[in-house]
């Protein structure tokens, strides 16, 4: 067999800046280890998240901050032969709200050309130095993307199969969180890896879990259930197992290493699990003692910066930390700028809440089924009023999702919540499989489009109408604001229970919805109907008819005015359209505009270019025109704002 020669375009590291290393002795008598001072990098991590969130962006300092002793000997150990590293180690990051400790970890190495005042503009539009890894923007330092948990582990496996096949002498090193072992992608590959190990089919593999029993929402075994007998399944699965290693302990995790990829080397039918013990936010003893670990940055502003790098850097800042500091401290801080001074700026998770607190109060059947990410999708209220109506699964998309439809079966009414893009990916066959089992499931996936501005590509689902909208028995959603949140999710359980009664299988119907603050209403007046587009731009004589859904509407109110358009929003997206439609556009001339924040490829305006012509012919349409993403992947960004700008051609 010939494969293609493919080049490396990972970058070489140059050397280890002094002033920001330590150093650390096996006990093994393997050679001092010069490494990357740990807490010089959760001090640049602070320092990162604090510029994403003065951005208006998210940012993680707990999972980093729990690798950061594990992160900077394993590297110490690939690099120490820089031109040949590539060679040795494929190191692949499948805990991907860690990726900024990583290049806080190759800026003290220069790797890729990095300095420490690149790190200025992680999750910047600007920057390469994207939320998760993403190698299609960062191919110099990243070699397999990252981002949602679980899904870097599987490639990695087809690397280490691919070096057995070409007879590479390379060793895969996999470093995965506790959170991510949740997740199917990662259980198949716990198995199979041992598996083709054992046949003869794969290089050295280690694994490196980082296990602190928290995921975002809480403690994992408090939450969900222990991971222990999982962990502890890896033996009996065919992994030589090394476990409860403290993961903040240089030298033990100097010698679990060097003992680990000779042991790999010398039987590679054997893959080895390094089980670490880490504490989530080390370093930073509030984030210590949350119960998230301190998933996201803990502070707001940066009032208390100083304080917290000092904590975490344990001695006297150095002058790269101070002006840093100083710099961030004198800049004002933005301020989100408002549509109108007399409208109540919210989440749309907040009419979400509301309704489904009031729909269980009235006795429907209700039941939320979560998978961690309900504090963001706005079901932690409901959660919380009821817990006895509450199951959290755990880090597992496509379980939540079949878990809920054997829920539905049983007569009550499933409630499923995650991001749109991990809902609609590892979503989409459950949710296939539930309609075809007549056990109809709501599902409320906020996060759509570029709304996951910071996390980047890997977060932003630029496909979920197409991914959705053509499985038989779905109804697609895409709210605007709070109001029309509270409207439809009503409409939707009201009429569930209806066709229920009647003897009917009600539609599945799944919530699309944004991140950002948006206005509780658009207008005072406007009444929402699933059947029904509403009117919010009504011009005498228009250009042209836009018609637009969800996170777009803000943008395309001003678009409209603008340029002299009628502006209608459509909530339900694989929906028939209204006489309302077909009106507002032959007023304009025939001429249509679709507004979406999803790719121009199987998107909503191909929908409704269909859906017209086959209702009134080719000539109810003069002219077209799709305002969308042209085929690309997204990026970070510290606001949506910025990726319309960049990414929608007006």
């Amino acid at each position: 067999m010939n494969p293609f020669s493919l080049k490396s375009k990972l970058s070489k590291p140059k050397k280890l800046l002094s002033n920001f290393s330590t150093s650390v002795s096996g006990s093994n008598d393997q050679p001092e280890l010069q490494v990357a001072d740990p807490k010089a990098v959760r001090a640049l991590v602070s320092l990162m998240d604090m510029e994403a969130v003065m951005g208006g962006a998210a940012s993680h300092f707990g999972g980093p901050s729990a690798l950061a002793e594990i992160n900077s000997v394993l590297y110490a150990l690939a690099y120490s032969s820089p031109n040949t590293w590539d060679r040795d180690y494929n190191l692949i990051n499948d805990a991907g709200h860690c990726e900024n400790g990583l290049y806080a970890l190759k800026a003290l190495y220069g790797f890729a050309d990095l300095k420490i005042a690149d790190l200025k503009l992680f999750r910047s539009i600007e920057s390469p130095l994207t939320g998760h890894g993403e190698s299609h923007l960062f191919p110099e330092g990243v070699l397999i993307s990252n981002g949602p948990l679980g899904s870097s582990i599987g490639p990695a496996q087809g690397l280490c199969v691919g070096d057995k096949l070409k007879e590479n002498d390379r060793v895969t090193v996999v470093t995965l969180s506790d959170g991510a072992a949740m997740e199917g992608e990662a259980k198949e590959a716990f198995a199979s890896i041992p598996g083709l190990a054992k046949k003869g089919k794969m290089n050295p593999f280690i694994l490196l879990i980082s296990d602190n029993n928290t995921k975002l929402s809480g403690r994992i075994d408090e939450d969900s259930f222990s991971m222990s007998p999982t962990f502890n399944s890896l033996k009996t699965l065919g992994w030589t197992l090394k476990q409860n290693i403290d993961g903040h302990d240089l030298t033990k995790i100097y010698d679990v290493l060097t003992e680990s990829i000779e042991e790999s080397k010398a039987d590679p039918t054997k893959p080895i699990a390094i089980h670490f013990k880490t504490v989530k936010g080390k370093g930073h003893k509030k984030s210590e003692e949350s119960k998230s670990g301190g998933h996201g940055f803990p502070l707001k502003t940066p009032d208390g910066l100083r304080e917290m790098v000092k904590e975490v850097y344990e001695k006297e800042l150095p002058l790269d930390f101070e002006s840093w500091i100083s710099e961030i401290e004198s800049r004002i801080l933005k301020k989100p700028t408002k549509l109108s001074e007399d409208v109540i700026h919210e989440k749309i998770q907040m009419g979400l809440s509301k309704a489904f607190i009031e729909l269980k109060n009235e006795g429907f059947p209700l039941m939320s089924v979560s998978c961690d990410l309900h504090g963001s999708t706005g079901m932690a209220a409901f959660r919380k009023e009821f817990p006895d109506s509450s199951i959290d699964i755990g880090v597992a998309e496509s379980n939540m999702v079949s878990l809920a439809s054997g829920l539905s079966k049983n007569g009550f009414i499933p409630v499923v919540d995650t991001f749109a893009q991990f809902g609609v990916t590892k979503g989409a066959l459950p949710l296939t499989m539930a309609n075809l089992s007549q056990s109809p499931v709501i599902a409320v996936y906020s996060h759509t489009g570029f709304q996951d501005a910071a996390d980047g590509a890997s977060h932003q689902a630029l496909s979920y109408y197409a991914m959705v909208s053509s499985i038989p028995g779905v109804r697609v959603v895409s709210l605007s604001c709070s109001q029309e949140a509270y409207s439809l999710v009503k409409e939707v359980i009201k009429n569930f229970k209806v066709q229920i009664e009647n003897g009917q299988t009600p539609l599945s119907t799944v919530f699309f919805l944004g991140r950002e603050n948006f206005p509780q209403h658009y207008s005072k007046d406007v009444e929402y109907k699933l059947s029904e587009e509403v009117i919010l731009v009504d011009q005498k004589k228009p250009k042209a008819l836009v018609l637009t859904t969800g996170s777009l509407v803000p943008l395309s109110i001003d678009y409209a005015k603008n340029e002299n358009c009628t502006l209608l929003s459509k909530a339900c997206l694989n929906g028939s359209f209204s006489a309302v439609f077909f009106d507002e556009l032959k007023k304009a001339g025939g001429n249509l505009i679709v507004i979406e924040d999803h790719q121009k490829i199987s998107g909503f305006g191909s929908y409704a270019l269909m859906k017209t012509i086959e209702s009134h012919g080719g000539s109810a349409v003069k002219t077209f025109k799709s305002i969308s993403v042209d085929s690309k992947f997204g990026r970070s960004a510290y606001t949506a704002k910025d990726l319309y700008e960049h990414y929608l051609t007006f």
